[in-house]
């Protein structure tokens, strides 16, 4: 029997490791393979979220300069004079920080006095005060003459009719005054009512600057970067100054030997979005790239494939030793699944002996086996049956043991149905609230591996922010349901509330999320001046005013006035930021409608202070003759309660 087991036991161990091992290699081969290709398809999915932040970045930072030239044009228009340009460039300079220079030039022969040409320019200076500290100085100059209606800022404007960004260039002037950085400017021709040209405004914008702000977005990867290209191909922004201005995506590419990043080149300087893997400098690269609106530039995102499957050759190694554990799993295995299956010839071994001895009680069940051992084992049995005459017995407890056996596997076909809805449910659960936490449990892992203290700081106020960012966020939710109107409507009581105080502890609460925000407090009332309202809902709208304030412009010029009557207490929040375009100021309004698709946020914090104010007795409205930015007025009852 021995021999017989033996024999039988290696060529099934034989048979199965030949199936098992190539399968078993191949498949994990095959993950290892896909994991590479997820790896490369997540990797440009975040890359390509990181660019668009960044492009959304420069895009606000252009806007700013459209803005400030678009907002003052009308002067130049109304009143096209030597005087009233040079002091409109100056204005224009020293109120908004991101411009670096403004120029307004005139048609030629427009101030005969003054001879042919006319150009009032206005530049931003940083210079150090006795104490070391730097100090920006604005300069403004009738520049000297020269003829700069060849300049590509004069002829291209004038040429397309209507505004543009043009590339950047250098603004030397060997005749007067000039700025030595690279600039790119937004210029705009002026005409007058009648459609006749008056000239060209030209705001600058410093490249140094434009790139500060982008590198001052999030990486991916260690040694990511970004860069920026002109229509031609000239690099713009790139970690490498040397080829700034000076050298072009295709003058640093062989044809031969770099056709994909010469492919890349005609993909960004066509305008194209889209990610492809390029060799720069040597090294394979993940590029992400995408037009910058209002312009024909490109930002490419560039990313190192070494940095990007870093956490790839690692699985190589997990891979490795699941080699390794899987090879001795099998043959354990197979041993197993072996011993199992000659298990038969043993026990018919043992009956045989137990018989031989005068055990004849004994059973040998019939098996459907075809083989050589299931014939030895029925023939075995039925034998076995003619001196067994407890038969019966024994298959009766066969059957009660089969019933059993099925009830308990439709019990815990019912268990395991249980516990997939329980975790389904669960997940459902987890799913809503998980991406809001996954930012402070990011910075919590941060903290807990440890960092500078100044570093620690900002991060605890990072986790504080969305935190509080959640909480306001459920509140809104609440709020917006049918059982927060309940709330709402069944809690208010009349409260004796001291303007004054209110709108400190509201300016408190803003300071305590965002510390550098600079905003003003003025008030026309005494401290003892007091309304009868609900206090929670007033100082709920009151804060989401002044976070929206904070949120949606620069937070330098953020004003908080009390105003009031015998009748009306009035509370303005005013701003210097973009505005809110005319045809958008009746749907700020309205539940879940935001500026544009891309403003963060749930568009329920107007919405609600709205109702809460309306609910209160009073109104919230939007100041339109307001131009330099957003101001919301609330307008209370002084005596009158909430009906």
């Amino acid at each position: 029997m021995s021999s017989v087991r033996r024999s039988l036991s290696l060529k099934m161990s034989h048979g199965i490791l030949l199936m098992a091992i190539p399968i078993f290699i191949l498949s994990l081969g095959i993950l290892f393979w896909q994991s590479r290709n997820f790896i490369r398809q997540k990797a440009a999915e975040h890359a390509t979220t990181v660019l668009n932040s960044a492009t959304q970045r420069v895009r606000t930072y252009m806007n700013t300069i459209e803005t400030a030239t678009n907002s003052n044009e009308w002067i130049a228009e109304e009143n096209f004079q030597p005087e009233v340009l040079l002091g409109l460039t100056d204005r224009i300079v020293r109120l908004n920080r991101h411009v670096n220079g403004c120029s307004i030039t005139a048609e030629p022969d427009m101030f005969p006095e003054y001879g042919r040409y006319f150009s009032a320019y206005s530049v931003r200076e940083t210079i150090r005060t006795d104490g070391q500290e730097e100090v920006d100085s604005v300069t403004t100059v009738r520049e000297e003459e020269y003829d700069y209606y060849e300049k590509v800022w004069y002829k291209t404007p004038k040429k397309l009719g209507k505004p543009c960004w043009v590339d950047p260039f250098d603004d030397f002037n060997a005749t007067g005054l000039y700025t030595t950085e690279m600039i790119a400017s937004y210029c705009k021709p002026i005409y007058k009512a009648d459609g006749r040209m008056l000239g060209v405004i030209s705001t600058d914008l410093s490249l140094r600057s434009l790139a500060q702000t982008v590198d001052s977005a999030s990486h991916p990867y260690p040694n990511a970067y970004f860069m920026l290209i002109g229509q031609d191909g000239h690099y713009f922004i790139h970690p490498d100054a040397a080829r700034l201005f000076k050298r072009t995506i295709f003058s640093d590419a062989d044809p031969r030997e770099n056709a994909d990043q010469i492919a890349l080149g005609h993909e960004m300087t066509a305008g194209r979005q889209g990610h492809m893997t390029v060799v720069v400098d040597g090294e394979p690269c993940l590029v992400c790239y995408r037009p910058v609106p209002g312009t024909e530039w490109s930002l490419a995102l560039v990313c190192p494939e070494s940095d990007i499957l870093k956490s790839y050759h690692k699985l190589g190694y997990i891979i490795a030793l699941l080699i390794a554990v899987g090879l001795v799993a099998i043959m354990l295995l197979c041993r197993r699944a072996v011993s199992h299956a000659i298990r038969p010839v043993t026990k018919l071994s043992n009956l045989t002996r137990q018989i031989a001895n005068g055990q004849y009680e004994v059973f040998c069940p019939h098996t459907r086996r075809e083989d050589a051992v299931g014939q030895l084992q029925n023939s075995f049995a039925a034998m076995q049956e003619s001196l067994n005459f407890h038969m019966g017995s024994i298959r009766y407890t066969t059957e009660v043991a089969r019933q059993r056996n099925e009830e308990q596997a439709q019990a815990t076909l019912l268990a395991e149905e249980a516990l997939r809805q329980k975790t389904t449910f669960i997940q459902n659960v987890t799913h809503q609230i998980r991406t809001p936490l996954n930012i402070i449990m990011g910075f919590a892992q941060v903290m807990r591996d440890g960092m500078a203290q100044d570093e620690m700081a900002s991060i605890k106020h990072m986790m504080l922010h969305n935190s509080y960012t959640l909480t306001r966020l459920l509140q809104m939710l609440f709020d917006s349901s049918d059982s927060g109107l309940s709330e709402e409507l069944n809690s208010q009581k009349q409260e004796l509330v001291s303007c004054n105080e209110l709108a400190r502890d509201s300016i408190d609460n803003l300071l305590s999320h965002a510390p550098n925000v600079n905003i003003q407090f003025e008030s026309d009332a005494t401290d003892d001046f007091c309304i009868t309202t609900n206090r929670l809902y007033l100082l709920r709208s009151l804060r989401e005013l002044l976070y929206n304030s904070a949120k949606y412009s620069d937070q330098r010029h953020l004003l908080l006035r009390i105003t009031h009557t015998d009748s009306k207490a009035y509370f303005c929040v005013e701003d210097k930021g973009p505005g809110i375009s005319e045809d958008k100021t009746e749907q700020i309004f309205e539940p879940f409608m935001k500026i544009d698709d891309l403003t963060e946020g749930l568009g329920l914090g107007l919405p609600l202070s709205k109702r809460h104010i309306i609910s209160l007795g009073g109104d919230l409205t939007l100041d339109t003759t307001y131009r330099e930015g957003c101001r919301f007025v609330i307008e209370m009852p002084v005596n009158n309660a909430p009906s």
